[in-house]
């Protein structure tokens, strides 16, 4: 399988990936550049493969490269996850699918009417199952929670990904409208049953500002 590296340099990230003689795939627009004998390949999808995708607004365009060489995708100030499957499945965030193995099966999963419509998310999420690496764009560093018949809440878009055991939800903060508005959470996404969510509670440029300041501060003072 290809080698997937997360690259920082001057708090700009990208990713990395070094091919023998084998095959990737990425979201469309994804590559940086490209050294070696590196063939990029973009076919089109099947009648029905494109009616799907008008109907879940899931890119059908996803570039595969096949060779030997180095395959850079584009920097950014977010970051990056690099999830590695061992014939397991994982339902990813709208929009944080970057990368991944040629031996990952990359799908959809439709989300409940409610949740999907109110919660940011719509109603289809990228489904990605096999064995190998998935890399994922995270706009922070990645904390994992194990849920074992538990209840996890979370608020906005810090979750990521989760796996398809959990059952997920957008509900109200609090049971009544009123004090939901009034609590600063209005919706929140909520997690039950047994598995894995990952989330990312602190952005990169947080955590680049704390650096920052910390290296003002004398190191007699800390």
């Amino acid at each position: 399988m290809a080698n997937f590296e997360i690259i920082e340099k001057e708090s700009l990230r990208l990713v990395k990936i070094t091919l023998q003689n084998e095959t990737v795939r990425t979201e469309s627009g994804a590559m940086y550049y490209i050294r070696g004998n590196i063939t990029m390949q973009s076919q089109a999808p099947s009648a029905g493969g494109f009616l799907k995708s008008l109907a879940t607004g899931e890119n059908i365009f996803r570039p595969t490269y096949t060779g030997t060489g180095e395959l850079y995708l584009e920097p950014s100030l977010s970051g990056y996850h690099i999830l590695e499957l061992d014939g397991d499945e994982w339902i990813l965030d709208s929009g944080a699918y970057w990368a991944s193995d040629g031996t990952i099966e990359v799908g959809i999963e439709r989300n409940k009417f409610i949740s999907g419509l109110i919660g940011g998310e719509g109603l289809f999420q990228t489904k990605v199952k096999g064995r190998g690496k998935v890399v994922m764009v995270a706009q922070g560093p990645v904390e994992v929670i194990h849920l074992r018949n538990e209840r996890l809440v979370v608020d906005g878009n810090f979750a990521i990904a989760r796996t398809p055991s959990l059952n997920y939800r957008v509900e109200k903060a609090t049971k009544s409208l009123l004090g939901s508005m009034t609590s600063g959470e209005f919706l929140v996404n909520t997690f039950e049953g047994t598995g894995t969510v990952l989330i990312t509670p602190v952005p990169y440029w947080q955590v680049m500002m704390l650096r920052q300041i910390i290296s003002t501060i004398p190191k007699n003072s800390r």
